[in-house]
């Protein structure tokens, strides 16, 4: 399947947000438990890498081009931060 910006972007905007992984054509994996880490470009991600000191802050990010993602699969959900919010 190929995904197109929408369907990233539809995905990473459910409510309640169910924390998302990214898997690319090469097996390369990222973990997504925060929406705001990841910025949905034309065609590619930039996927952050949460800070220790805030998880809905990016500490990296890395590029992906949307053609080589080949799969958006929930993973279970966290416990909650000090503030509440999901990573």
């Amino acid at each position: 399947m190929i995904f197109s910006p929408d369907d990233v972007q539809t995905r990473l905007r459910q409510q309640p947000f169910v924390p998302v992984r990214i898997v690319t054509t090469t097996g390369q994996t990222y973990d997504v438990y925060h929406p705001d880490l990841v910025l949905v470009a034309r065609r590619f991600l930039v996927i952050g890498t949460p800070s220790s000191e805030n998880p809905t802050q990016a500490e990296q990010v890395t590029r992906v081009a949307l053609v080589h993602v080949a799969e958006l699969r929930d993973l279970p959900p966290t416990q909650p931060l000090d503030d509440g919010a999901a990573a």
